[in-house]
């Protein structure tokens, strides 16, 4: 009659709903950091830094005035700061972001603005499980 199951299911990030999403209306403006464990989507304007454990998704009217901080991002919009990407950026077509970006994977769409420099990051390799050896010798070739 009852169940023990509960509609929240758990996500990577802790206890949402599987379609949680938070959302910044196009009508809304919003002065001050921002911080999120779950997907977020952005139509309005950020004047502030933006900080999420998942997904960042900024609309065609969206605009961080600030930095980005995410897992993964899609902007559509414009970003007026610097963007941190743990894994996969995609700055699709009429985006506009001025900043630097340092990411891991990047996706660059036709008509998509970036000025600023990108630094591409991945896994950290730990050098004290590494051995390093001395290059072997080869021969070489002279003209003759």
């Amino acid at each position: 009659m009852f169940s023990k199951n509960k509609s929240k299911s758990e996500s990577k990030y802790g206890f949402f709903p599987g379609d949680s999403i938070s959302t910044v209306a196009g009508s809304m403006r919003i002065t001050g950091d921002l911080e999120a464990d779950h997907d977020m989507r952005i139509d309005g304007k950020i004047y502030g830094n933006v900080y999420c454990k998942a997904k960042v998704v900024l609309g065609p009217t969206g605009v961080v005035e600030g930095d980005l901080h995410a897992f993964n991002a899609d902007i559509f919009g414009s970003v007026i700061g610097n963007i941190d990407i743990k894994d996969m950026l995609c700055l699709k077509t009429k985006s506009n972001v001025s900043g630097n970006i340092v990411t891991a994977k990047l996706d660059i769409e036709t008509d998509a603005e970036f000025n600023g420099t990108c630094t591409m990051v991945h896994k950290a390799i730990d050098v004290s499980d590494t051995k390093i050896s001395a290059p072997e010798k080869t021969a070489s070739l002279s003209k003759v």
